[in-house]
């Protein structure tokens, strides 16, 4: 494994993390004003580090396109935890590995091969499994779901922005995705401050390690090697966030569960065994 897929491993091992911390914060502040909280505190460090080199005006277009769908894919994620545990989050999440494919088909003209259909068959019957086997899918599971999209739709497009320059590409990204959620909760939730420590832990911890480190880690390394073999290496995140999830909050899943969670990875690393050229 190259250095640049190392270095995405431990960006994966640092989001794995961020579910349970997502998910007790939740407890305390609403979750589209933990993103404003999150990607505001990013921001502003991303200025004090790097200064004029993230505010390059030739990357504000590709950063808020990029904005948008970390808007949508954290949204959908963050909502969805209120209706889920953080281990089906990290599962369902971990989705997007097997919808690149198909966007990476659309965007960037990659061509689609066969086990792409049958890896998508193997999530879906995960899927149906991970949310409890019943036609009524749970809510938070369907939202978690839409936010794998976006998160496909966020790989292929760096890919397809790779030639930008990549501290001023992760800047305006969380930027847009900073303004498009303070906006979000001004109207539809309203702004307050945090009690305690324990949200602020979680806030600080996406802000400075999932946000600021991992994103730039991103932007930059990512460029080195292939869009589907990138979201293969982050299809670890569900493993990590799963192992977080039953240190810090002791969260199992059923039986079925563990059936659902196979089924997604195996999904997965069916991508991975018949890895592209």
């Amino acid at each position: 494994m190259k250095k640049a897929e190392l270095v995405l491993l431990g960006i994966t091992a640092i989001w794995g993390f961020t579910f349970p911390a997502m998910k007790v914060s939740l407890d305390y502040v609403s979750p589209i004003l933990f993103l404003a909280y999150r990607f505001g505190i990013a921001s502003l460090l991303m200025l004090l580090i790097f200064r004029n080199r993230v505010l390059q005006t030739d990357t504000i277009k590709e950063g808020f396109i990029l904005g948008i769908t970390l808007f949508f894919g954290h949204g959908f994620q963050i909502i969805g935890l209120k209706y889920t545990t953080a281990s089906n989050s990290a599962f369902i999440t971990s989705l997007y590995v097997v919808f690149t494919p198909f966007i990476a088909y659309f965007i960037l003209k990659d061509r689609l091969e066969l086990r792409d259909f049958v890896s998508l068959i193997f999530a879906v019957m995960g899927l149906y499994l991970i949310s409890g086997a019943s036609v009524r899918f749970n809510k938070g599971d369907l939202l978690t779901v839409l936010c794998a999209l976006s998160f496909a739709f966020q790989i292929v497009l760096v890919q397809k922005f790779k030639e930008r320059d990549y501290l001023s590409l992760a800047f305006w990204q969380i930027f847009w995705n900073f303004m498009f959620s303070l906006v979000y909760s001004v109207i539809f939730e309203g702004i307050r401050y945090p009690s305690g420590y324990l949200p602020w832990l979680g806030i600080l911890y996406t802000s400075v390690f999932a946000t600021v480190i991992a994103f730039t880690l991103q932007i930059k390394y990512q460029k080195e090697t292939k869009a589907h073999r990138a979201a293969l290496i982050y299809s670890a995140e569900p493993i990590f966030g799963h192992i977080s999830a039953f240190l810090t909050m002791g969260e199992i899943l059923s039986l079925k569960g563990y059936v659902g969670a196979a089924l997604i990875l195996g999904a997965i690393w069916n991508e991975i065994r018949n890895e592209r050229g």
